[in-house]
């Protein structure tokens, strides 16, 4: 799971990576409004922890700048505890939660376990499925009709990003920032290389034809094609 984090309180958004990443989430930081507000629209994102008070454009308008381009991924606010018209005018504009500094970290871990586990239809443990494929998201597993897929760390934040867009046609640069990281210097081909070797290990179980080629553009997790 991908987080994004806008906070220009340098040690705060210190610590909350911090602790993010001890749990086993990937996370890419901002520190003012237009910085976030260009991370989040490249839609590698399962959550974004915003707060409202930041430079270049407050959390509020980059959060009405979200919904109203139809974004739909859980967004938490972090709030001042006086900003009760704030958090009221968050909600209204389409945040899913939001939590008062100074916060408890293991509250802020809670709130987002429940975002994340809402936003993936209340599965346990975060798990995602699609027909005979299936990832739990917090022990990093993969299963192809319910048997273990072995998966490296890169091909299985490859299935996750594909199952968590399935029937939608992601793009490789989106699959290059997700799975590889904004500031990779890795090329595209490497995407390629990653969507053989994860088809390789779907092939035993008859699903390597769930991931088709969307020449020019990406891949598409369907069971039939109709690109």
């Amino acid at each position: 799971m991908r987080i994004l984090v806008v906070e220009d309180d340098r040690p705060l958004l210190e610590a909350v990576t911090t602790v993010l990443k001890e749990e086993s989430y990937q996370v890419d930081e901002a520190q003012n409004g237009m910085d976030g507000l260009y991370l989040a629209q490249q839609r590698i994102h399962d959550l974004i922890i915003l707060d409202i008070m930041l430079p270049g454009m407050d959390g509020l308008s980059i959060l009405a700048n979200l919904r109203s381009q139809g974004f739909t991924m859980p967004i938490l606010l972090l709030t001042a505890r006086d900003g009760v018209e704030d958090r009221v005018k968050g909600l209204d504009s389409g945040a899913d939660d939001y939590i008062v500094k100074p916060f408890a970290m293991p509250e802020l871990l809670a709130r987002i376990r429940v975002l994340l586990r809402r936003n993936s239809g209340g599965a346990p443990d975060g798990e995602l499925k699609y027909g005979p494929l299936s990832v739990k998201c917090h022990v990093m597993e993969g299963y192809a009709n319910g048997e273990p897929l072995k998966l490296t760390v890169k091909e299985f934040e490859l299935l996750e990003y594909l199952l968590l867009n399935r029937e939608q046609i992601v793009t490789k640069d989106q699959l290059l920032d997700r799975v590889w990281g904004i500031d990779t210097g890795a090329g595209l081909g490497v995407v390629d290389v990653y969507v053989h070797y994860l088809r390789k290990k779907l092939a035993p179980a008859g699903c390597e034809g769930y991931i088709h080629t969307v020449r020019g553009v990406g891949y598409l997790l369907k069971e039939k094609a109709h690109v």
